[in-house]
């Protein structure tokens, strides 16, 4: 269900069920997140690491997707690959509920004023929703990575103390600018779902499951190509180091690494895993929250049609 269509739902509706959406999305294809992270951490080997016996066919040495999987599998077992899964979850609601909330409210608010919004204005709000969610979710984000990119148990709470301990409360917001700017992932996302919808369905009041599938993994390939190296720049903030390697202190330093060490290839590591995971969760998401979002509807249009029949009883 587009936001632009039928009545508005309040903008805790958008966000429930953007939340409910991210949350059976990403519990369906977590692995591929595992993978990705941990393909995206990984640094080119060098001549240097070869002469140290550090060869491809290495337990800890990924070659790719399908590689990483197995030996994840066979080393650590299916656990393995959903190591992380409950602060990833609690990361993906609070970010998507926030996320919804923001864009619903910003979108509803302009839309009062004027009713047909621009490709541009929605990239900005949805920009806008974005820079917000990521502010006050993004400390569960950085626990997260470094527990998917790290071979110890640890709760997130554990973590959690890790972090601030080697670099105060600040560190829990490691990665915010470019986060920051990573907004141009979700606001191209949402942005080219709306304007898809109104161009390819324009008919339509309420989407099927497969439309909606179809257009959320459509919207996430475009933005995800476009966004990669800071993707990538991103996660090796937050990641712990492993021995020797440099610790980057913003995402433009990470970047400027990744050039110079590993070309331009470096700027686009582990995004084979990081589009399927992106298409898949992003469909699904879409697939999810427009069915969650007609229920929250009809409970809301129910409640308040209650409301009206004891007013008049009364």
């Amino acid at each position: 269900m587009s936001l632009s269509k039928e009545a508005p739902l309040p903008p805790w509706g958008y966000a429930l069920s953007g939340a409910a959406g991210a949350v059976l999305a990403n519990t369906l294809v977590y692995p591929l997140d595992i993978i990705k992270t941990k393909l995206q951490v990984q640094k080119k080997l060098s001549s240097a690491d070869t002469e140290n016996g550090i060869a491809k066919g290495d337990d800890d040495y990924y070659e790719g997707t399908w590689d990483a999987f197995l030996k994840i599998y066979r080393k650590r077992g299916v656990a393995a690959l959903y190591n992380g899964l409950p602060g990833a979850l609690l990361g993906v609601a609070s970010t998507n509920f926030a996320y919804f909330y923001w864009y619903g409210f910003l979108r509803s608010s302009y839309q009062k004023k004027i009713p047909n919004i621009s490709i541009s204005m929605e990239l900005v709000i949805g920009a806008a929703a974005g820079a917000l969610a990521q502010i006050f979710t993004i400390p569960v984000s950085v626990v997260t990575t470094r527990q998917q990119t790290s071979d110890d148990v640890s709760t997130l709470y554990q973590i959690g103390k890790e972090v601030i301990g080697e670099d105060g409360i600040t560190g829990l917001w490691r990665g915010l600018k470019a986060s920051l700017v990573l907004v141009v992932n979700p606001a191209i996302t949402y942005g080219t779902y709306q304007r898809f919808r109104e161009l390819i369905f324009r008919n339509k009041v309420h989407l099927s499951a497969y439309d909606s599938f179809f257009l959320g993994a459509l919207s996430k390939a475009m933005a995800t190509i476009v966004s990669q190296p800071l993707i990538v720049s991103k996660v090796m903030l937050q990641s712990k180091p492993k021995p020797g390697e440099p610790r980057h202190r913003s995402f433009v330093d990470a970047l400027v690494y990744l050039a110079k060490h590993e070309g331009v290839q470096g700027l686009f590591k582990g995004i084979g895993p990081q589009i399927s995971k992106g298409i898949l969760v992003q469909g699904l998401l879409f697939m999810f929250k427009d069915q969650v979002e007609l229920l929250i509807l009809l409970l809301f249009r129910f409640v308040r049609a209650s409301r009206k029949r004891v007013i008049l009883l009364n």
